[in-house]
């Protein structure tokens, strides 16, 4: 949820509003997850089951700078590592993600550990996963306007926080994942206990009479894509697809992806009744590097003149000494 700073006409009655939305005793919904245009890119960041996919130790980072041209608009930076190990014999996967976001007046903190069980299946690799780790937010109440002559609130409301507030929670998420040569597919809930986070004054241990919360949705995430090599070119076709939903809205986006020897890719994307994307990716050396731009298709477009977003990694090829009978042909430009 996004309570904004001081700003102009519609924008002040919206931060208002939103931050009215803070009552005794009562639930705040808040944005669960950053919506990154190259969600192929960092797969394991929607499901923990993709960790270990590949033979690769990868490493990405990715920071998108939201709605530009709209004050306090979201702010988000999210890093994420994954590499398959051996144990007893047996192949699995390992992460890590680490996450910051800023969203008018909350600061959201994520940290995760992840991993996934691997075994073969029809062909293809199929894995189950976990992850757990720690959900911290924080509101800053000493920045809360109300703007004078508002009619519809009032600033001495003690339901509208004045002061700075901090929480945390264990948070904790579930997926499968399914690696083939030609197409992989996943299906990932997070924030699987849909985990509430009780805020407090920042900086204070004593209870108070009054108790402002927030929450994070329980979601479930379906991914899918593949790879098509094109006849005689030095071309591939890489569509994919990101469908989201809380069991109550759903969103979806799709996307397509051209790659001129294995080096340059640019592409196309579509998030329902959101934005359309343009993507452009150059990888040498295990090293990559991407940018998008997003154009709103909503009401956005009349205050913001879009989203921009880089994300940049680097892989290291692991060595399991030709005993690694699950080896495959990454279908995404890792």
């Amino acid at each position: 949820m996004d309570i904004i700073k001081r700003s102009t006409g519609a924008w002040r009655a919206i931060a208002c509003l939103l931050a009215a939305a803070f009552c005794l005793a009562t639930e705040v919904r808040a944005q669960n997850d950053v919506q990154f245009t190259q969600y192929w890119a960092m797969p394991t960041y929607y499901n923990p089951a993709a960790t270990g996919s590949t033979d690769y130790l990868r490493i990405r980072g990715g920071a998108r700078l939201q709605w530009v041209g709209i004050d306090n608009a979201p702010t988000s930076f999210m890093a994420v590592a994954d590499s398959p190990l051996r144990l007893m014999k047996k192949k699995i996967g390992v992460g890590v993600v680490f996450g910051q976001e800023s969203l008018g007046l909350f600061s959201n903190l994520t940290v995760n550990a992840q991993g996934s069980f691997k075994f073969r299946l029809l062909k293809g690799e199929m894995s189950a996963g976990i992850e757990v780790g720690y959900f911290n937010t924080s509101f800053k109440g000493t920045d809360v306007y109300i703007p004078d002559g508002d009619d519809y609130h009032d600033p001495s409301d003690p339901a509208i926080p004045k002061q700075d507030l901090i929480g945390g929670a264990l948070d904790i998420s579930l997926g499968i994942h399914y690696t083939h040569k030609y197409f992989y597919a996943g299906l990932s809930c997070l924030h699987l206990t849909q985990p509430t986070v009780t805020m407090t004054l920042e900086g204070s241990e004593s209870t108070e009479s009054q108790e402002y919360q927030t929450a994070l949705r329980r979601m479930v995430y379906f991914t899918a894509g593949s790879n098509i090599q094109l006849k005689n070119t030095l071309f591939e076709l890489q569509p994919s697809m990101l469908l989201k939903s809380d069991l109550k809205l759903f969103s979806g986006e799709l996307t397509v992806r051209a790659v001129y020897n294995k080096f340059l890719s640019f592409g196309l994307g579509y998030r329902w009744k959101d934005a359309v994307s343009v993507m452009v990716g150059a990888e040498f050396k295990n090293f990559f590097l991407g940018y998008a731009y997003d154009y709103p298709v909503s009401a956005i477009s009349k205050a913001s003149s879009g989203s921009h977003e880089i994300v940049a990694g680097y892989r290291m090829k692991l060595d399991f000494s030709g005993k690694n009978k699950n080896k495959h042909r990454s279908i995404r430009i890792m």
